[in-house]
């Protein structure tokens, strides 16, 4: 409900005027709020010479796993993805969810899962070198 500046009484939220008295609604000011973030770009390194050479069929399926995991380390630490450009991603820590610590996060992500992974599991496969920058 939308209540009326000039004369106080509330109308439907999708008036645009009082139906008291005629004056013009205005929605409330949305409150707007400064957050301090860490972005994180990743690309894999020389990857796009090595993919002119694959069929695409392949880059994708490559790319896909790839993203599937990276996607999955950068939201257990707290991460957005915003964005995946062919082999990049752009990731943003803070926001929308606030950390009140920042985490080291250029080697968290590649060496936890070793930590918490069970030994009688296969490996998966180690990720192409990467570089990554914050």
């Amino acid at each position: 409900m939308l209540t009326c500046a000039a004369c106080g009484r509330e109308s439907a939220d999708d008036a645009r005027f009082c139906s008291a008295c005629g004056s013009l609604l205005v929605p409330p000011a949305v409150r707007e709020e400064r957050k301090v973030v860490t972005v994180l770009f990743c690309d894999l390194a020389g990857f796009t010479e090595r993919s002119e050479s694959m069929d695409p069929e392949d880059v994708r399926s490559v790319l896909r796993g790839y993203h599937e995991r990276l996607r999955s380390e950068l939201e257990r630490f707290g991460g957005t993805v915003e964005k995946f450009i062919g082999d990049a991603v752009v990731a943003v820590f803070g926001a929308p969810v606030v950390h009140e610590e920042p985490r080291r996060l250029h080697d968290q992500p590649d060496r936890e899962p070793q930590r918490r992974r069970p030994q009688s599991r296969p490996r998966p496969r180690p990720l192409p070198r990467r570089r990554i920058g914050t």
